[in-house]
């Protein structure tokens, strides 16, 4: 399996108005990967790209 290098960008949401809102994708740190957003939040760093993927996702939601 190829590792991943290359963080990969989620659809962005839009608010009212039509505006983008945070725009999430995944970021490799070693052997760790996390979450990260438009908004400069950073989600925590986990072992598995699923697991920080997840975290993207729930960002905007929370």
């Amino acid at each position: 399996m190829d590792p991943h290098t290359k963080a990969s960008l989620s659809t962005p949401l839009a608010r009212d108005g039509g505006k983008p809102a945070h725009t999430t994708s995944t970021a490799e740190r070693g052997s760790f990967c996390l979450a990260v957003c438009s908004c400069g939040w950073t989600g925590p760093a986990r072992r598995s790209r699923d697991l920080a993927r997840r975290d993207a996702t729930r960002h905007p939601a929370g």
